[in-house]
């Protein structure tokens, strides 16, 4: 899970690098994420490298290899001042999911409010809140207690990280990863191991599209 300008960072980066087939400047990095110096541009760098998002390539000047698309990563959203959004956005929220051992799904619904900064956009399907409880998405950045926000699909590319309803009355946060004939569901947490299932036993209701935590760490 990557903070909102280290997603931005990582989106512009892919973009330019697919257009041009070379890595931009940090002067270009800090001009399109907005920041006032360089300095801001090598602190989130430095975050996706350590995340293993992208990689810099020895001996060549602004050599910058995108390991694992945008699309892999959803953006984090701290409450930490929440006077400065504006106007909130309501959202429905399921219950908590697990982010470890499938638990039964949670089905009451009420809502909780997130800020616009969420930029979940009109007209791309409806979302949708989760509360996380445990600890086997850690290294993505999820940890216990944040909320998750999801966009409603049935469907997932490989990579993403995805709500999987499990012979229809399990839930579990995990990474969507398709086999040949079973689908991997895998965690973020090198002591676990994956979940491996058929095709059959398995239901996506939803891929991460944000996380918004109310606790500061």
């Amino acid at each position: 899970m990557l903070t909102r300008k280290q997603h931005e960072l990582l989106v512009y980066l892919n973009k330019r690098i697919e257009e041009t087939g070379i890595s931009p400047s940090f002067e270009d990095m800090k001009n399109a994420l907005g920041l006032k110096s360089k300095s801001g541009i090598h602190r989130h760098l430095t975050s996706l490298v350590e995340r293993g998002f992208v990689e810099r390539l020895p001996n060549r000047a602004r050599a910058i290899r995108v390991v694992r698309k945008p699309e892999e990563a959803a953006a984090t959203v701290d409450n930490s001042s929440p006077g400065q959004w504006g106007a909130l956005i309501d959202l429905p929220f399921y219950g908590t999911i697990a982010a470890g051992t499938p638990i039964e799904a949670i089905q009451h619904e009420s809502f909780i409010k997130v800020p616009p900064t969420m930029n979940l956009g009109t007209g791309s399907g409806e979302h949708f809140a989760l509360k996380i409880q445990g600890d086997s998405m850690i290294d993505a950045g999820i940890l216990d207690g944040d909320m998750g926000i999801f966009r409603r699909q049935q469907t997932a590319e490989s990579g993403q990280i995805v709500v999987a309803f499990i012979d229809g009355r399990e839930a579990t946060l995990k990474r969507f990863r398709p086999q040949a004939d079973s689908i991997q569901l895998l965690p973020e947490n090198k002591d676990l191991e994956p979940i491996v299932v058929h095709p059959s036993q398995l239901q996506i209701q939803g891929i991460m599209k944000g996380l918004y935590r109310t606790t500061i760490y």
